[in-house]
């Protein structure tokens, strides 16, 4: 499996940008897909992942203002953010997890987000 983010760039606080996550290879081997962040220092943390039947799960942190949704016809994942703040500002990984081993196994290169103030 192979995710390629696009998307990504400079925004100002309170912006919007709209990530995406082009799958291919192996699809039929990933049921869940989500997003990660990492900013300079921090740990990496999940920001939202959605499973095959469209189930959503958001960080606390992103509630109400970040959607995730997922294109099966497309092999396409997306990640709308609104409200942008600077703290958001990181490096966003799309992730697809692995149906055997229910492990986040692929990865993709990551893509940098950057909120100014």
């Amino acid at each position: 499996v192979q995710l390629v983010e696009s998307g990504g760039g400079l925004v100002q606080a309170g912006g919007s940008l709209r990530l995406s996550c082009a799958a291919s290879g192996s699809i039929f081997s990933i049921s869940a897909m989500g997003w990660y962040r990492q900013a300079p220092g921090k740990e990496r943390e999940m920001v939202a992942a959605i499973n095959s039947a469209h189930n959503t799960y958001y960080a606390d942190s992103v509630k109400g203002r970040f959607t995730i949704s997922r294109d099966n016809a497309k092999n396409t994942l997306y990640l709308q953010m609104s409200s942008l703040k600077p703290e958001d500002t990181a490096m966003y990984y799309c992730a697809a997890q692995d149906y055997a081993s229910g492990e986040y196994d692929y990865w993709g290169q990551g893509i940098q987000v950057t909120v100014s103030s």
